[in-house]
């Protein structure tokens, strides 16, 4: 592997094999997505505790401060929008050379296998990947679904990611579904967790990852469920110390309830000082 492509790796990645990586490039197909609206706010008190930040590059030559970042994952795919008549006609927007003048640690782009575009995406896949490895930079592959969310089941990913390795991937984004462990056997990169299944509760949010991590995944690439929470702060402290503490989905829990708690006792705090 060349010197490049390593350290950019190693940068995503960190020593002991594991990632926390915070997505906030939703608007690129959705629009002001809920909490999502003033980027660089959401992220402010988030940054410390994640490992690198997958977003376009519009958000980040306009919220995100260059003398105070993680490592940037640039997402370069798109072109679609959620009132658009097909999520999966998705196209290159960004150049390799946009991601070297912006520094990126890596680019990502999706997938849609299955779908009417299933060729177009993944030709994307592996021209991105001609040029990230002339530069020596890694292409991140996102098995995207669309709109068509039964779609995260373990044969449908297991088929997407492996098909996403073998085009050239250096890391493949997936989603988390039951019997995991086939979709993480079945791809010979290394595999992070999208989200998983609609939950309710933050206590099922760290069940799967913990089920993903045990099953062999080196990380998270989660972003409505620790920034759309009520208490994001607490929520990834709590998942970043299942992926890099190799924390129980109790001790997590405990975590983000001590964490809750101190967040409410300075806010109370800090409405006294205002008040008097």
């Amino acid at each position: 592997m060349e010197w490049g492509m390593k350290n950019r790796l190693a940068q995503l990645i960190k020593s002991d094999g594991h990632c926390l990586f915070l997505p906030i490039d939703h608007g690129y197909f959705q629009g002001p997505t809920r909490k999502l609206e003033k980027p660089g706010e959401t992220i402010r008190p988030l940054l410390r505790y994640c490992d690198a930040l997958f977003v376009t590059r519009g958000v980040l030559r306009a919220s995100i401060d260059p003398e105070n970042t993680k490592p940037i994952i640039l997402r370069v795919s798109g072109g679609t929008s959620m009132v658009g008549k097909d999520l999966s006609d998705e196209g290159i927007t960004t150049s390799m050379e946009e991601a070297i003048r912006l520094n990126a640690a890596a680019v990502g782009i999706s997938i849609f296998v299955g779908s009417d575009h299933e060729k177009e995406s993944l030709l994307n896949l592996s021209k991105l990947v001609d040029e990230g490895e002339k530069y020596g930079i890694p292409v991140m592959a996102v098995t995207a679904v669309g709109k068509e969310l039964e779609k995260r089941d373990a044969r449908y990913l297991s088929l997407s990611s492996r098909i996403a390795a073998e085009l050239g991937a250096r890391i493949v984004k997936t989603y988390w579904c039951e019997n995991f462990d086939k979709v993480v056997n079945g791809c010979p990169v290394p595999v992070v967790m999208a989200g998983g299944p609609k939950v309710d509760t933050e206590i099922e949010v760290f069940e799967f990852v913990h089920d993903g991590m045990e099953k062999g995944a080196i990380g998270v690439n989660l972003g409505r469920n620790i920034w759309q929470h009520d208490f994001p702060v607490p929520m990834i402290k709590a998942l970043r110390a299942i992926i890099h503490d190799q924390a129980s989905v109790k001790e997590a829990n405990d975590i983000f309830e001590q964490e809750k708690v101190k967040k409410s006792h300075t806010a109370k705090q800090s409405s006294s000082h205002v008040i008097t």
